[in-house]
């Protein structure tokens, strides 16, 4: 218990010194806020994303000053995941903060209309709304490197084995998070089963089930499924691998989107999770050059909230690489408009011409730690593709070339939900002159 409370306390002063470190430096300064979410039932997942954003900002602090000499102001507004607590996070930081980044679909959605007129970016990667992805509808939102609708393509490419048509007959159940996040790739799945002739069966998990999921896996025991999909988040991950070990359901069975493949929630398992996989737009390489610079300036030094043995975890890199996104958008602005300190809409701009080729990512020193992507007027997300990551027994492995979506599936759906979402939030701008 008091290692406990000394690992709250540090991590509250660690977080004030940077906000009052921040303070110290405010005229030269940008402050990137994050709607983070380190309590409540998704913590176990939210804190390691949240240590690795923080810890890469922090980082260049420490060894470059900051971002073409103007410091970074790295702020937390806790949510707890929650809808309510989002929204209200999103107006305390909206004035200060060049970027709101919502960590949850329902904030995403909740914010969403709000974008046009606060003219502040969401940055929401690889979460959010898939129709976001179109940048003629959604000017001020941005869901990179990839979209849930990508992920859902991805997955069924990678279990097909590269052929749709194997999957004619089939029975797939969409184990989810019954949440706005959870639903997102039902509109996919389902035209994808009517155009392949294979049957999806969506079995949601209530908040409240999430460690108790008995009476879902009785009915896929029921059902025998011959895959398994998993949308799920925090405890619903640990409790659905648990009752999958139980119910001795095949491993190599079951996959989850990027959300669910935590190296936490696979230890709790173990050797009886291996076989499990995820989608990932995301791979950790403790070797690169950016994950060395963090390990000695940031980690060693004192500086991060990380539990050390999580170092080498997806999770936790991946936080590092959604920080670089932020990042890169400001470098772009700050060159395109010839200013140090750049404001919302600049950063706007900075996102919207992301250019991550693999020269850039290998000159930043995340050379295989994410798939190389570009972001455009139109396009939201970038589309980078993603690699299938396989549990082991003991860590999670690359056993996949990089996979690519079906843009032919996904693009009528987009610009279908994407309209509709406008006609529906009427008078909604469209930026009709990007092409």
């Amino acid at each position: 218990m008091r290692r406990a409370i000394s690992r709250i306390l540090l991590a509250g002063n660690l977080l004030a010194g940077l906000t009052l470190a921040g303070q110290a430096f405010a005229e030269d300064s940008i402050t990137v806020a994050n709607l983070s979410y380190r309590t409540g039932p998704f913590a176990a997942t939210g804190t390691p994303l949240m240590n690795g954003q923080r810890d890469y900002i922090t980082m260049l602090n420490e060894r470059d000053g900051g971002v073409g000499g103007v410091k970074l102001i790295y702020e937390e507004c806790e949510t707890g995941y929650n809808t309510e607590k989002g929204a209200e996070c999103y107006e305390k930081t909206k004035a200060a903060s060049i970027v709101t980044q919502p960590w949850s679909t329902g904030i995403t959605l909740q914010v969403l209309p709000k974008t046009n007129v606060d003219k502040v970016p969401i940055l929401a990667p690889g979460y959010g709304f898939s129709p976001m992805a179109d940048g003629k509808v959604f000017q001020w939102a941005f869901n990179p490197p990839a979209s849930y609708w990508d992920g859902a393509s991805m997955i069924l490419k990678n279990i097909s084995e590269g052929n749709l048509e194997n999957l004619k007959g089939k029975k797939i159940v969409l184990l989810h998070l019954d949440a706005p996040y959870g639903k997102e790739p039902i509109p996919l799945l389902n035209a994808y089963a009517e155009k392949f002739g294979f049957t999806l069966l969506p079995v949601p998990v209530g908040v409240k089930e999430m460690q108790n999921q008995s009476a879902q896996w009785l009915q896929i025991r029921r059902e025998r499924p011959d895959f398994v999909l998993m949308w799920g988040w925090g405890a619903m991950n640990a409790g659905a691998l648990a009752e999958a070990v139980k119910t001795k359901f095949p491993m190599d069975k079951f996959v989850g989107i990027w959300w669910s493949g935590s190296d936490a929630d696979l230890k709790s398992v173990g050797e009886a999770g291996k076989g499990y996989r995820s989608i990932s737009w995301s791979f950790p390489v403790s070797d690169s050059k950016v994950m060395k610079d963090i390990k000695q300036l940031v980690v060693e030094a004192g500086h991060s909230l990380l539990p050390r043995e999580e170092f080498d975890y997806v999770f936790y890199q991946r936080g590092v690489v959604i920080s670089m996104f932020v990042v890169e958008g400001i470098k772009e602005a700050q060159a395109h408009f010839k200013t140090k300190v750049v404001n919302a809409e600049q950063l706007r701009w900075g996102l919207e011409n992301l250019k991550l080729d693999e020269a850039r990512l290998k000159e930043i020193g995340m050379e295989g730690m994410v798939p190389p992507f570009s972001t455009s007027c139109s396009n939201h997300s970038g589309h980078s593709g993603a690699w299938m990551l396989q549990w082991d027994g003991a860590r999670f492995v690359k056993v996949s070339d990089r996979l690519e979506a079906d843009q032919d599936m996904i693009a009528p759906l987009v610009e279908a939900e994407a309209k509709k979402y406008a006609e529906a939030n009427a008078p909604w701008p469209v930026n009709e002159e990007c092409k």
